[in-house]
């Protein structure tokens, strides 16, 4: 067999160093997105927290707001398990719309100082409270996981094998927490 020549033996090692970036650069975006999937299912967990913690304070709340029973049944309707297929602004609407009910419910809980008081009641909030920083913590992490792996994506030369592998763009998931848009309560 006759030896390579100079001109075939670097078009070989330049197909193989760009083989060799091919796979390393797949490998990078196949472990973004494993990432981001990892956030994804942070943010999961966490919403079931508060979706099962919703009927407790639901249930503390009745006794003392019997008038309020519409705003207590949207509540309990809008806490129900996410639909199959459902997406991620469909999420993001529901879980918005969720939050903007549970702030309703704490402000006919301002209205009853009883309640208010009440120590189960108390160790809900707090509970609750609790979840809205975990979902926010578990949010920015996975919003960070996506903007990581969307700029693998997007960025020269990864977008090629992207592109070629059709890795699809994370989504990024914003939603409004009960605490985080309420006016802040200023009592002298």
């Amino acid at each position: 067999m006759a030896p390579l020549q100079p001109a075939a033996t670097a078009l070989v090692l330049v197909l193989a160093a760009l083989a060799l970036w091919t796979i390393i650069a797949f490998n990078r975006l196949v472990r973004e997105r494993n990432l981001m999937r990892e956030g994804w299912s942070g943010i999961d967990v966490q919403l079931k927290r508060r979706r099962n913690l919703i009927p407790a304070i639901v249930e503390a709340v009745k006794g003392y707001a019997g008038h309020e029973q519409r705003l207590l049944e949207n509540v309990t309707e809008l806490r129900g398990e996410r639909p199959p297929g459902e997406g991620l602004a469909e999420m993001q609407d529901r879980e918005n719309v969720l939050t903007d009910q549970l702030k309703k419910l704490f402000a006919v809980v301002e209205a009853y100082p009883d309640l208010k008081a009440s120590k189960s009641f108390l160790e809900l909030q707090g509970l609750l409270v609790e979840i809205e920083d975990q979902i926010q913590m578990a949010r920015r992490y996975y919003n960070g996981t996506v903007r990581n792996y969307n700029t693998r994506a997007e960025s020269f030369p990864s977008n090629v094998v992207a592109a070629l592998f059709r890795f699809k763009l994370g989504e990024f998931f914003q939603i409004e927490t009960a605490t985080e848009r309420a006016a802040p309560k200023v009592e002298m």
